[in-house]
Parts: structure tokens; sequence; C-alpha cells
């Protein structure tokens, strides 16, 4: 299978057609030298309170010789289930540098997630914060943790901010339900133990995993894209290579500032501002909630920022935040939307805001994340998802997996360095979207034109974007379906302005008792908030095919007619 590569005739001067991917052996040889290199700087600020990259070396070695003294055999997986705080990019440096393997769990899940995902990866550690901790305590038997740490918010904020944060948490807004687990350790605890011990040397190849990166799965249930040191530092040095030219002169003249405000969890952030910024010794702005907009902009006036990813309904309700207005854009040079579609509107309202244009760009878990860009010198709107990345040929293949011409629709595949290892333990479901050539087939439909930019037309149909997060109708269903009073049901997505899609449920009751309240009810404990149905509609019957299989084809099309 071969392309044109047309989109290298589209480069900016400075944009090299390859990198390098075997630049550093792993990801512990890259922290490590941006450790030494910047020992001095602030690698990041939260909540008032700084990091430097000295500090960030220290912590993550203790907390590294720690978990080496727990007797993990290599390529462990260890779970890190925590939320934007100082304590998330110590504990992943700590898992790396240890020879481990991390397994990025979202704080949010419901019990029913956390237990699939802990059994599933088969993780044998997990870093907590305390405030999630009772999900743990639900389902801790049934896995295979052996070894706990569990994290306050105020561990790594200085003594007396610390203790005040702690007790605002949870005293004042009680954020912390009571949990029980017996032998958990305090994470302080953790690095004093690990202070005393030596960090031993690890030896890691570029085909040993790095990341378990859960994405949702067509059957019901998440699997985790096997990403190895390899996928991630070439995906790292391919937005490097992109973003290097707009941010040139302020990282000749001093430090960048990155608004670190998508979860460090999510695929997106951890390249783009975990791993990004440590090579370019980057000032990472850590924002724990990012749905406090007040807050997130009394933040964003404190400094001079830089770099900014995100998604557009971030960028949105920014945009309607009062205040926005006093925050100094003035040294914005990249603005970068990613994990849903850029709207028009966001993007033309943003860049009238900040004079920084949203650019659009590409990717998923299963590419670590990044397949395609948009220009960093585009000073609009363009519609598309840009070009291929350095070292990434893209192809769009009809149902039979050939090439299409310029102009035609088909779906979207990708093949580069940054392509994951497969799924963990599942080879049946890697087969299925890897061609023999090395292609990852991606499931949404695009064209590319003449110049090689890439346009997403259609995406798997049955997938629903909730604010930059995959939600699998199956998943949503089989939980529903296990209702007692629920005969059966299907979800679609539709259009929503806050989060651009939301789930809506469809269900026939098996007790007409059952009420729109109880089943949300129900959904809200069972779910992530972002999997929760939105919308409810009963309904007698819902359409079928000639061997029973629900139509959730025909449920979208009966609404875009309404």
């Amino acid at each position: 299978m071969s392309t044109e590569k047309a989109w290298l005739h589209s480069y900016p001067d400075g944009i090299p057609a390859t990198i390098d991917p075997d630049l550093y052996p792993s990801l512990p040889a890259l922290l490590e030298e941006s450790f030494a290199r910047y020992a001095g700087q602030n690698a990041y600020a939260c909540m008032g309170s700084t990091m430097r990259y000295r500090e960030w070396e220290q912590h993550s070695r203790h907390l590294a010789a720690w978990l080496q003294q727990r007797g993990l055999a290599s390529g462990a997986r260890v779970a890190v289930m925590l939320p934007n705080v100082l304590q998330y990019p110590v504990a992943v440096a700590a898992v790396l540098r240890a020879g481990y393997t991390v397994v990025n769990v979202n704080p949010l899940y419901t019990a029913r997630e956390l237990e699939h995902q802990l059994i599933d990866s088969g993780a044998e550690a997990i870093f907590i914060l305390e405030n999630f901790a009772t999900t743990l305590e639900k389902v801790l038997p049934r896995t295979h943790i052996k070894h706990i740490v569990v994290a306050s918010m105020g561990d790594l904020l200085g003594f007396g901010k610390g203790a005040l944060v702690n007790f605002a948490v949870r005293r004042v807004k009680k954020l912390v339900p009571r949990f029980a687990l017996p032998g958990a350790l305090p994470f302080r605890a953790a690095l004093r133990a690990g202070s005393g011990q030596a960090l031993q040397s690890v030896k890691l190849g570029h085909d040993d995993i790095a990341f378990l990166q859960y994405t949702g799965g067509t059957t019901g249930l998440s699997k985790g894209a096997m990403l190895t040191h390899r996928n991630v530092i070439a995906n790292m040095l391919q937005n490097d290579a992109w973003a290097a030219p707009a941010l040139a002169d302020i990282r000749a003249q001093g430090q960048v500032v990155t608004v670190c405000a998508l979860p460090l969890y999510h695929i997106l952030a951890l390249n783009a501002c975990m791993l990004m910024g440590a090579r370019w010794g980057a000032l990472n702005l850590l924002v724990p909630n990012p749905r406090d907009m007040a807050g997130f902009v009394k933040e964003l006036a404190r400094y001079r920022v830089h770099f900014f990813p995100g998604v557009n309904t971030l960028f949105n309700a920014l945009l309607n935040q009062p205040g926005l207005e006093r925050v100094d854009f003035s040294g914005l040079r990249i603005t970068l939307g990613g994990g849903m579609a850029v709207q028009q509107v966001v993007s033309e309202r943003w860049l009238q805001a900040t004079g920084s244009p949203i650019l659009e760009g590409y990717g998923l878990s299963e590419t670590a994340p990044t397949a395609t860009l948009c220009r960093t010198d585009q000073r609009g709107f363009s519609g598309t998802i840009g070009l291929p990345v350095p070292s990434t040929d893209v192809a769009i293949l009809d149902d039979d997996g050939n090439p299409l011409p310029f102009g035609q629709p088909g779906e979207i595949a990708i093949r580069g360095p940054q392509v994951m290892a497969g799924y963990w333990r599942r080879p049946s479901e890697t087969a299925a979207v890897m061609t023999a050539s090395g292609y990852f087939k991606s499931g949404d439909i695009g064209i590319m034109d003449e110049r090689g930019y890439v346009r997403i037309v259609d995406r798997k149909k049955d997938m629903i974007l909730v604010s930059g997060f995959n939600v699998y109708p199956t998943e949503v269903e089989c939980v529903v379906a296990a209702h007692p009073m629920v005969l059966e049901c299907a979800c679609i997505g539709v259009p929503d302005a806050g989060s651009g899609e939301a789930v809506k449920l469809f269900v026939v009751r098996k007790d007409a008792a059952l009420t729109r309240e109880q089943l949300m009810d129900y959904c809200r404990q069972q779910l992530t908030a972002y999997k929760k149905p939105k919308h409810i509609e009963f309904r007698d019957t819902l359409p079928k095919s000639n061997v029973g299989k629900i139509l959730r084809r025909e449920l979208r099309e009966e609404k875009a007619a309404a």
C-alpha cells in the first residue's frame, strides 16, 4: 500500500519530512535529560505552588525506588488514578523509571469501570487520590492490586498550604468519602520510605510497553492500547517538530508556558503537556478542575501562556466566562484543538478574543495520539484536520482496504512509528484494525485533497463523542439492559451545544412503573458522567433488522428528520 505523500509539499518551512524515533532509548532517558538540563526551572505550577525539575527528579526517584522495593517484576502494570495535581507527573515518572508500565485511570470512573480496567490490565499497584479511594475499596478484593499509595490534594503544595488545602477538601467541601484500604500507604510516606533506597538501573528497550492507554470498546468493554516507549517518543518528537518553528523565539528567550487543563490521564495532555513539556523545559500550568471557569480564568491571568491544548467545549466555555478579556494572550503562539471537532464559530471567536487561531489536530489513543495537525501559521478556520505529521503516512481506504484517489471518501488509515503495538491481550481485535502493510484503520471516514489536507466527513456511526471523550453505545446499553425494569434499550448521539454531542437513550420498559428519574439515578451510579444519558425516551418498540438486531441507524435517521 503506498501513498503519494502529497502533504509534504504543503509543509511549512522548517518542518522535516521525518523524525528519528530512536533519538532516545526510552522515556526515562528523555525525562532524565530534562531533569538535568532544566534543574533550576519550574516544571509545574498548581494551586499557587510550584515544583522545579530537580524536585520532580528527586520525588520520582524516591517513589521509583520505593516501587522497586515492592518486588514487582519488570514490566509490571501500575495504575495511576490521579487528576491534574503535582503527584501525577511524579507518579508517572516514577513508574517509568522503575521499569514498569503505566495504566492511566480516569479518577471519575465508577466501581464497575475501575474493576474492569484493573482486572484486565493485571495492575499490581495503584496511586490514587483519597477523594476516589472509596471506589477502589468496592472492587479491591476482585483485583490483583497488592500495593496502594493514597495521595491527598495538598501533599506537594508545601506544609502550610498543603495542610490548608487538605482541611478544605476534607472538612469544608467534604470531598473525601470515608474509605478503608488496609495496608495503604500515604503518598508522602512512600516518598520518605524511598528516599533511603537507591534506584536500581533498569534496561528498557524501544519495544517495552510504557503505557496501557484504555480506549472505548465496541464490545462494551474498554481495551488497552499498548504504547511502547518508541511509540510515545516518536509522537512526542513529531509534535515537537511541528510546533518548533512557532515557539523558536520563546524557547530562545525564555521558558515556554503550557496550559494543562485537559486531564493528564488523557493521551493528548500526557504527550503534549507532560512529555513535550519536559523536552522543552516548559512550565506546565496544571488545572485540577477546569469546570471551575472563574478560578481557571483567574489562574490564566497570572501567567503569560504560549501553548494551549484543549477541546472545543473548553474553549467555548472560556469564551463565555466573564473576565477572560482581562487575560493577556499576547504570547499565545499555538492553540491546539483535539479530541473532537472544532466548531467554526468557536474558532472565530477564539481568534478574535486571543489573536490565536484554534489549530485542529487528529489522533487516537492507538496513535499515541497525533496523526495530523494544521499548520501553525494558519490564520483562520480551515475545516480540516490538517496534514500528516512527519514520518506518518495517511491513506484513505475503501471497504476492501484499497487506497482511494484524492477527493474520494473512505476510512482514514495511519502508518508510522507512533502506531500502537496492539491491544493488550486482544490479538483478534488487533488483527481487525491493522492491515498487512502496517496501517491502523481508524474507523473514521475522511477525504484527502490534492494538497494532502484531510477532512473528516463522518466517523464510526455508533460512536458518540462527548466533550472529546469516546462513548460506545454498547457499553451504555449493557449497563442499562441490566436494570430489572428494562426490557430493551438503545442509545445514539444527538447534537448538544455544551458538549458537542450527548447520549440519548431509548428504552422499552419491562415494568411500566419505571421512571426517567429512577433510570437516571441508576446510570449515575454505573457510568462516568460523560457516558451518562442526558436524554431518555420511553418507547413501545425499537426498530430491528430481520435477524432481530436493534437498528441504531434508524433511530439516528428519525432524529435527523425530526
